[in-house]
């Protein structure tokens, strides 16, 4: 087993690693920027150390460097930054670090979207239709006539981060070039890579993804299905497990499904094989994620497998602990992303100090955050703050659970979407779990504001109106104008 973990990551998922690696009775290395001095994973690892250097957690050589002057003998990236970089990794295996993820030429495979797309095609599972390249330069001709063979609207996606940040949606052929040279902007800044590719919406659609795990001696097993289907600009912000959308048959299709595409990659470690659910129940792949993802504590309340624990023992060449048979996906679970945005101004990021934070308890509940009463949320990185997640039999217990969670959850001193989350949980649509993609934005847009806030917010308005204009006037109690206070002292004779 590894001597000491390098977590080269910061925020909620590098505190979720310095746990495990607690528990595991491996010492920790946490990285911190100068504005993330006061974040709890800086201060519960064993070890920490600043990150001054140009790109920060996005510079592979420098956190090579700090994790062989700290005695790492493994590196855990986390997600986003260096998690899904083959460079990288590559360069750990030269320095003799080990990589806590999928190998190099793994990794490769699954980054480039386009050729992951042909492999699982040509192996006989249904896809979206796609362009048959990716464009990386202003080539208006060429994009035009592959956007008219595919049919509008289209997606434009980056060929190395598929779904999420880069993606963009375009509904006629008009703006087809501008949205494309906004998505290379994008992708060049999130991924280093400015190249994308063409993929015809599917919609209405519902987003699932399944959990693998695989080691090197070919064991794979999955920990059933998540559903993210509710999103905002990409970024999901409610998901939940089981999926509501599928019956018995379709998730063991679905299951089978992403076992298959694992191995057609030859995967091992933790990942996740994500799909669309269209219209007439049919499933399409779409990517692979080739690392822990964000909502990976879903699937941990849901299974009681610790996700980060089997991460490092795959890493350090270890058998899977279990096999499928093994698996129990007991009762449902829910997950909530908070974050430092506001939902009702385009979700601009709402950095700052927090004054107060308060977090929900109860059977079955946790929340994942690096946030506490005093603490700064820095401007430089993504603005999620927490998750919180709660398990329970069925899905109208959970939600309800969830529901109490969120209110007792409290943060003052920004803005975050803890509003937009509470509201989602009493939405008709959601509560009968009939819902898809293109539900939340459209609800953003056309959600009107209840009577019920109206009046709440006019009577706050009048209380701050009343206590800020009132007039002060000083008033000396009666009882000290007795003199009462200067008898007392008088001894007597």
């Amino acid at each position: 087993m590894f001597q000491k973990i390098l977590i080269a990551n910061r925020g909620e998922i590098a505190l979720r690693i310095a746990r495990t690696c607690r528990e595991m009775n491996i010492p920790s290395v946490a990285l911190y920027q100068a504005s993330d001095q006061g974040s709890l994973h800086v201060r519960l690892a064993d070890e920490c150390v600043l990150l001054d250097a140009p790109g920060g957690f996005m510079n592979g050589e420098a956190i090579l460097e700090i994790a062989e002057q700290a005695g790492a003998d493994a590196i855990h990236p986390g997600y986003g930054f260096l998690a899904e970089q083959a460079e990288f990794v590559r360069a750990c295996d030269r320095r003799g670090i080990v990589f806590i993820g999928p190998p190099a030429h793994v990794i490769e495979l699954t980054a480039n979207k386009v050729e992951a797309l042909n492999r699982v095609k040509a192996a006989g599972v249904h896809v979206p239709p796609f362009s048959v390249q990716c464009y990386d330069r202003e080539d208006d001709t060429a994009l035009n006539r592959q956007a008219e063979l595919l049919g509008y609207p289209l997606v434009v996606k980056s060929c190395r981060g598929g779904r999420g940040r880069g993606a963009h949606l375009v509904r006629e052929p008009e703006r087809l070039n501008a949205v494309v040279r906004r998505a290379q902007q994008e992708a060049q800044v999130v991924y280093g890579d400015r190249s994308v590719y063409l993929e015809r919406l599917i919609a209405p659609a519902r987003q699932l993804s399944v959990q693998i795990l695989a080691d090197e001696n070919g064991n794979l097993v999955h920990l059933g299905e998540r559903e993210g289907s509710l999103l905002v600009g990409n970024q999901k912000v409610i998901e939940e497990a089981p999926a509501p959308s599928l019956d018995r048959a379709q998730r063991e299709r679905l299951w089978q499904s992403a076992a298959k595409i694992a191995r057609l990659f030859e995967y091992t470690n933790v990942g996740t094989v994500e799909f669309l659910l269209d219209a007439t129940g049919e499933t399409l792949f779409t990517e692979i994620k080739a690392r822990i993802q964000t909502e990976h504590p879903l699937t941990e309340m849901l299974t009681r497998v610790d996700l980060v624990r089997q991460q490092i023992l795959l890493a350090a060449g270890e058998t899977l602990e279990f096999h499928q048979d093994d698996v129990r996906l007991d009762g449902w679970a829910m997950l909530a992303r908070i974050s430092a945005q506001d939902p009702w101004n385009r979700m601009m990021p709402s950095p700052g100090l927090l004054r107060r934070v308060r977090l929900p308890g109860g059977s079955q509940v946790r929340t994942d955050t690096f946030v506490y009463s005093g603490c700064n949320v820095p401007s430089e990185y993504d603005p999620l703050i927490a998750k919180l997640v709660v398990q329970d039999a069925d899905r109208e217990s959970c939600r309800k659970k969830l529901e109490r969670a969120l209110a007792e959850f409290k943060i003052t001193g920004a803005t975050t979407t803890l509003a937009l989350l509470q509201t989602m949980m009493r939405d008709p649509d959601f509560v009968r779990g009939d819902y898809d993609a293109g539900m939340l934005p459209h609800k953003l847009e056309q959600e009107p504001i209840a009577p019920r806030t109206m009046r709440d917010l006019a009577l706050a308005a009048a209380v701050y109106y009343h206590r800020t204009n009132r007039a002060f006037q000083p008033v000396t109690q009666e009882r000290i104008l007795s003199g009462w206070h200067r008898s007392s002292r008088n001894l007597p004779d």
